[in-house]
């Protein structure tokens, strides 16, 4: 692990190295494809970097933020558009935390998505969240007598509150430090009443700000020339479900290692039809049908749990994803524990010593005149 870590700041110092070329070759070469020819590069170097870490939560948080996040606002970047272009003043240090961190900043946010609430929440509510994900991870010492689909339902509770608790930590340091915002990344996806509402506004949504500007947009804008503008939605969702499928199978394969299988694929070209037809449907109907949220709300989440069990999660254990997150749970825990033992012997052999080393303090022998001097 402590190769892993050295690594992992390798990596990264080669990535702020070169954001910080991207930060000055933005100033002097002019947006468009000039521009992106001189990206492709860093863009190449990024879908790299993650190759050379093995870890699940170091090797998996760095492809998704360089791989994924970074690289689609380097090509936002490279046309004038998306965070990195809204303040031609920016600093350095907040250009770097702006292109490889999902944060933003406060002054220049974009707006909400809509019908999304402030993704701030109560420290009650974190708290309970935190000790679920703690439940959870103590339940997985009782694996071997549970059923195989309980422990899929565990998992997704525990990807769940664990990618929401980490965000709320790195928001909070990202307000003390930069002054800036984590973008929201979940906003209690449980309570969806349609899969418009789980992937637009409740489920990940710092990627679908990034897809937007990136995918749906420009995708949506060629269709309104064939389709109209009616219906061009429908081509823009099925795209944007495509890109995201395949940033997926790259990140599944940082992790794991392995060949595609494709189920990740179709598990979005699944779900991006689904919402196309959803969307189709409430274009049609124009809001004369629309079933109760007791019963909408439960068949979303439904829908989304049983093709996860189905598609999303078995590559997932079959790079043991799990087990490995868990042995690093371990690992950084007999890590604490060793820093902690390591602590209370230096405590202890000071403050055995501490008596000697007042004398020490307090008197100095004058070898000169044989004499002793209080100070």
């Amino acid at each position: 692990m402590e190769g892993e870590i050295i690594t992992f700041g390798k990596v990264w110092l080669s990535a702020y190295a070169s954001l910080s070329y991207c930060y000055v070759m933005a100033k002097f070469v002019p947006r468009g494809l000039p521009r992106l020819a001189a990206l492709i590069p860093v863009v190449f170097l990024f879908l790299y970097l993650p190759l050379n870490l093995s870890s699940v939560h170091l090797g998996g948080t760095t492809a998704f933020f360089l791989a994924w996040l970074a690289n689609f606002k380097l090509l936002l970047l490279a046309f004038a558009k998306g965070p990195l272009s809204a303040d031609p003043s920016i600093s350095l240090p907040r250009f770097l935390a702006l292109a490889c961190l999902p944060i933003q900043n406060s002054q220049n946010a974009p707006p909400p998505l809509p019908g999304s609430k402030s993704p701030r929440k109560s420290h009650l509510n974190y708290a309970l969240k935190g000790l679920l994900l703690g439940l959870l991870v103590r339940a997985h010492d009782y694996s071997e007598s549970m059923h195989p689909r309980l422990i899929l339902f565990l998992y997704s509770f525990h990807i769940y509150l664990c990618l929401e608790i980490i965000l709320a930590v790195a928001a909070a340091l990202a307000r003390a430090v930069l002054g800036l915002e984590l973008e929201p990344q979940f906003d209690e996806p449980y309570l969806a009443t349609s899969l418009q509402d789980f992937w637009g506004r409740r489920w990940n949504i710092m990627v679908t700000r990034i897809l937007r500007p990136t995918v749906y947009e420009p995708v949506l804008r060629a269709a309104a020339r064939v389709v109209g503008r009616r219906w061009a939605p429908l081509p823009a969702v099925m795209g944007t479900f495509a890109v995201s499928a395949a940033m997926h199978e790259l990140i599944f394969y940082y992790l794991g290692r392995l060949r595609p299988s494709w189920e990740i694929t179709w598990f979005f070209v699944l779900h991006g039809a689904c919402l196309t037809v959803e969307i189709a449907l409430k274009r049609a109907l124009t809001g004369r049908f629309r079933l109760p949220r007791a019963v909408s709300g439960p068949l979303t989440v439904g829908f989304v749990m049983i093709t996860g069990f189905w598609l999303f999660f078995p590559p997932l254990l079959r790079f043991k994803a799990d087990v490995r997150a868990f042995e690093e749970y371990a690992a950084v825990g007999a890590f604490v524990m060793n820093v902690g033992s390591t602590a209370l012997n230096l405590k202890t052999i000071i403050n055995a010593t501490d008596p000697v080393l007042r004398s020490l303090h307090f008197y100095k022998y004058n070898f000169t005149n044989n004499s002793v001097r209080r100070f």
